[in-house]
């Protein structure tokens, strides 16, 4: 079979076969909300809580085995994106209406509502960023930060750069996060 699996009928099949690595670990089985989707190579592992609404993307990694990741309704942790904690220490809370993007790194941290932390950003161990915040893509928010609600920050450590308008609330935050919940319904919506 060259290392192929078949189904029953002989051909060749994928989304028979491959979902999501939902793991129990240490007693403690992730708790998922209604209407979230979980793509075939995300991994879920261990004290993890999610809300309703979510999405979690290809190769994303949670892995609540050192401390709990608790995540609201409406986030979506995209492709590559790793929501860590530290032991026995700091754990990971994200709040309701996130986007967390590709390849970004969420470590013991607190994330409030309405927030978007770029592609490749690094948010680090007891950090807080505030409700309606964008953490630019490539930002490296340091250990301890605490952000101002409604800005933006950006470089290498983050530091913010402007207020954010209304308009950019609604057209990046608002619009992302449901872009996001119209894309996992294509996936859904296709089983």
């Amino acid at each position: 079979m060259n290392g192929r699996i078949y189904c029953s009928n002989g051909y060749f099949c994928f989304h028979s076969i491959y979902m999501a690595l939902v793991k129990t670990l240490l007693g403690k089985t992730p708790q998922i909300g209604s209407n979230c989707f979980l793509a075939e190579t995300a991994t879920i592992i261990g004290d993890v809580t999610m809300g309703n609404d979510c999405s979690i993307w290809f190769n994303a990694v949670l892995r609540g085995d050192v401390h709990h990741i608790k995540i609201g309704n409406k986030v979506n942790i995209q492709d590559g994106a790793v929501v860590h904690c530290t032991y026995k220490k700091h754990p990971t809370n994200i709040g309701n209406n996130v986007s967390v993007g590709h390849n970004a790194l969420v470590h013991g941290c607190t994330i409030k509502d309405n927030v978007l932390i770029g592609m490749g950003a690094i948010v680090m161990d007891n950090a807080v960023i505030e409700s309606n915040t964008i953490i630019a893509a490539g930002a490296v928010v340091l250990e301890g930060t605490k952000t101002e609600s409604g800005s933006i920050y950006a470089g290498v450590p983050a530091k913010k750069i402007k207020k954010i308008s209304s308009d950019l609330l609604k057209g990046e935050i608002n619009r992302i996060a449901e872009s996001y919940l119209m894309y996992s319904s294509w996936y859904t919506d296709s089983k």
